[in-house]
Order: C-alpha cells, then sequence, then structure tokens
C-alpha cells in the first residue's frame, strides 16, 4: 500500500465519484464488494461522502440533487489542476464542452465537469484541502482509469493540449490504445483507447482487489452482473462488472510480483 498526501501532478486522474439512487444501499454494495468504509454525510456538502480504504479518502459517493431529474448513474473521473478556470477555457478553445463551470467547495478545493470532443465525460479538480485519493497500490484502491473515446487521434490530441498528456502507444492489430503520462508523473498515469462504433464515449475505473474470484463471488452475490468476463494479461486479471444503479466498473487482481501501476 502506498499513502499519497500531496497532490497529484497536474492531468493525472485523482479522483472518482458517482452519483447513487439509494447511498445506503450504495453503501452496502462497495463495503461488501470493495471492502470500503465510509465517512458521514452532511448537509453543508449535499449529502456527499467519502469512502475510505485504510482509513484515506479512495472515492466519493453522492446522493440525488433535489429536483433533478436522474441524470444517470456512471463513475466520473477528475484530473486534478492547479487552475481549473485555465482548464476550463482550453477545454473549450479545443472543442471540448463545460458541463458544470468550475465551482468553488470552500477551502477543499474547487471542481468543475467536461465532456471531451468525442463525447466522454470528466471532471477536473483544483486542489485545495483534499488532493485527491490518498493511498494507492491498494484492495480498494483506485487502480487505473482510462478515457475511452470515439475518435482515437483525435482524443489524444485533446487531452495533449488541454492537460500535457504524452503517450506510449500499445496498438495492436484490431486495437488502438495508449497509455499516457503527465508532466512531472514518475510513471504512467492512465490510459487512452477507442469505444466500438456506434457506442458512447466514456472514461472509466478500475479498483484494486486482491482476489478476483472472491470479489466477483461477493459481487454477484449482492445483485451486480458481469460486464466484462475475467481475463488475465501482462498486469494482472480483470473483470468489468456493476454497482447497485447499473453501474459499470473494473476489478483488477494485480500479479504478486508485479511492480506498483
Amino acid at each position: 500500500m502506498a499513502i499519497h498526501l500531496e497532490s497529484w501532478p497536474a492531468g493525472t486522474p485523482c479522483w472518482v465519484d458517482i452519483s447513487v439512487s439509494d447511498p445506503e444501499a450504495s453503501r452496502t454494495f462497495y463495503a461488501d464488494v470493495l471492502g470500503w468504509e465510509f465517512t458521514e454525510s452532511t448537509e453543508e456538502f449535499g449529502g456527499y461522502f467519502m469512502a475510505l480504504v485504510d482509513g484515506q479518502p479512495a472515492a466519493g459517493l453522492a446522493p440525488p440533487m433535489p429536483g433533478m431529474d436522474d441524470p444517470g448513474h456512471y463513475w466520473t473521473t477528475y484530473l486534478g489542476t492547479q487552475d481549473i478556470d485555465a482548464v476550463a477555457s482550453s477545454v473549450a478553445e479545443h472543442g471540448g464542452t463545460v458541463l458544470f463551470p468550475p465551482m468553488q467547495l470552500e477551502a477543499l478545493g474547487s471542481m468543475s465537469v467536461f465532456t471531451d470532443p468525442t463525447g466522454a465525460t470528466f471532471g477536473a479538480w483544483q486542489y485545495g484541502e483534499h488532493t485527491g485519493f490518498n493511498v494507492a497500490d491498494s484492495p480498494g484502491s483506485v487502480s487505473w482509469c482510462e478515457a475511452m473515446v470515439g475518435d482515437f487521434e483525435q482524443g489524444k490530441e485533446f487531452y495533449a493540449k488541454v492537460f500535457g498528456f504524452t503517450y506510449e502507444d500499445m496498438s495492436s492489430e484490431g486495437m488502438s490504445y495508449a497509455m499516457f503520462s503527465v508532466p512531472g508523473g514518475e510513471r504512467p498515469a492512465g490510459g487512452v483507447g477507442v469505444v466500438d462504433e456506434g457506442q458512447p464515449a466514456y472514461w472509466s475505473v478500475t479498483f484494486n482487489v486482491a482476489d478476483l474470484d472472491a470479489t466477483l463471488q461477493r459481487a454477484a452475490a449482492a445483485g451486480s452482473q458481469v460486464v466484462m468476463e475475467p481475463y488475465a494479461f501482462e498486469f494482472g486479471r480483470v473483470a468489468v462488472i456493476t454497482g447497485p444503479d447499473g453501474e459499470a466498473f473494473g476489478v483488477i487482481e494485480p500479479p504478486a510480483d508485479a511492480p506498483p501501476m
């Protein structure tokens, strides 16, 4: 396990959260499946509460906003920044859309939500007292985030211009994929792939687990569906499952001798 209390380099996926229809049901599900504990929610922040791994912030869950239509349920990935206003301007300049303009959340920091030019939704987080998830390489923590874009080259170009992504191409016949790194980062920070034709673009999140088979058994008992059957590759065994609102997320069991991702 690695504890990371400082802010992550700009452009790094630093936080993930989701709006859920039944907070108590979702807390029970993720506690059973990923072992999360939770902070108490407060009215001050709209009932938002944080998931904890070994006492450290790992992700966020929020109830639906009163009076708003159901926006759908999916995990949102936030990319870190020291200047969220500049990010919002750059997103608009390079063909993206500002869905929610930058909003200050008291001393915690500031957030904004965008879509890239291919349609994938993501957020940005300007660091304050909250520096993102503070735990890595531990069961229950975020292991990997990736943009599954509608156009591979357009998506890569957008994130390179807005966040300074550089790429290590991992493409093979029939598959376009690249790992991205950010300025000042010590290892690849995430990935960019391309969705199947006709499918909407999105950002995905994968969580670290100690035992994939046991995780899938717990998830099935809690009502989860398997979206992608387990398969093995060089970084471990991975599967994609659903949460209580049908939200998809990945779970990966790294090999015992794997270096941190």
